[in-house]
Formats: structure tokens, sequence, C-alpha cells
């Protein structure tokens, strides 16, 4: 089953048992992943770093921080990892499991970060850079250096006004987990369009973005 995560981040492991590890939550056994988090996220940002340096010449310091800690947060990974349906390959515990612990955006982003420690484990820093670089080809294109960085609930408000259209409505259809790891589901509704789409995460906000993310796509498509 794995064969088509492989297909789809574009390394084929010599050692499977590297690619299990990284994809086995402490909450089913041992070895876990967290050791592979680690080092999946010193691996994630000296590549974002790196390609931000290079992309960006004219950009200072500070920027360039600001850049890549938008780009390595867990919300960006969260949808990365949703993009691979990683959730789908996870060995999780019981209880993980029935409160959802396949969807949970800190998983999923962790598991993303073990992920790319893996790939460096098997095959050597620059395989690990390579899919980390193809993962992110879309983020850092949309770059525009001098302009802030605006999340997705912001470019849809954006575009619908740029066309004189009614702002979309955000409404919670359901809640799922204990009160401690509950996960929120939030539609977005574009009524003139007939466009519809929902998202989820560890809180309201999470979840609204990623509803108005894939509104957007939508929008643009429509």
């Amino acid at each position: 089953m794995t064969h088509q995560l492989e297909q789809a981040i574009g390394h084929r492991f010599s050692n499977s048992s590297l690619l299990l590890t990284a994809l086995t939550h402490r909450s089913h056994s041992w070895p876990h992943n967290e050791r592979f988090e680690f080092l999946g996220d010193a691996i994630l940002n000296g590549v974002i770093a790196r390609q931000l340096f290079d992309g960006f010449p004219d950009l200072p310091e500070g920027d360039l921080s600001r850049l890549r800690a938008n780009l390595v947060r867990q919300e960006s990974l969260h949808q990365l990892a949703l993009s691979l349906s990683l959730g789908n390959f996870l060995k999780l515990g019981e209880g993980e499991l029935k409160s959802g612990g396949a969807h949970r955006p800190s998983i999923l982003a962790d598991a993303l970060e073990a992920l790319f420690a893996a790939i460096w484990l098997d095959a050597g820093f620059d395989a690990a850079s390579a899919v980390i670089v193809r993962l992110y080809a879309e983020k850092l294109s949309a770059i525009v250096p001098g302009q802030p960085i605006k999340d997705a609930k912001t470019r849809l408000q954006e575009a619908l006004q740029g066309r004189r259209m009614p702002l979309p409505k955000y409404s919670l259809t359901g809640t799922e987990g204990e009160a401690h790891a509950q996960q929120f589901k939030i539609a977005c509704e574009i009524d003139t369009l007939n466009i519809r789409t929902q998202g989820s995460g560890g809180s309201r906000r999470a979840a609204e973005q990623m509803a108005a993310e894939r509104a957007l796509e939508r929008f643009l498509q429509a």
C-alpha cells in the first residue's frame, strides 16, 4: 500500500523499515516517529532557508525568517500532508483512530516531517531536499517579495470582492473527538456560485482556512 505514497512523493525506499517508522505514531508501537520528527524539522528548515536565500537575494534576514516560518508552520505542513493523503498510511493506536487522529493537523504535520527524515536516512540529504522542493514548489512560486503573506480566507475574500460578489459564509457543521483533542468541521459557502466546501482542523480557525482554500480553488476554476 505504501508504494502509492512513494509514488506521490517521488521517492522509492531502499530500506522500507525507515518508511514504516516515519508512519508509526507513538500511540501504536515502537519504534515510532518522534525522533524522526526532530530530524525532519531540521532538514525542512534548512532546505526552505536555502530556497528562500537563493530565490530572493534582495530580501533582508527578517523577511526571509518570516517567510520560512510561514512555510514550515503546522498549517502549511498539514495542507501538504493532505495533498499526499498521508493520513491513509499512518499507523495509529486504537484510541487515536477513534478520536480522528488520522485527520489531526498536528499528527499529520509531524508525520510529514518524519517522512523527510526517513528519506534522508534512506538516500541522503539531496534526495530529501528534492522531495521537499517538489512539494513546496507551488507555495514558493506564489511568494511575491514586498507583499504580506495572506491566508486562504483573506485571499478568497479579496478574490470575491474583486468581482463584486458577496463574501462567503462559514458555519460549524460538527465536531469529533474528546474535548482535549477535538476536530472541528467548518463549511464555507458561496451561494451565488453554488460552491460549498468543508474543512476540518484542531481549531475553528484551522478548519475555516482549509474550507476557504478549497473554496478558492473551486472559485478560480469557475
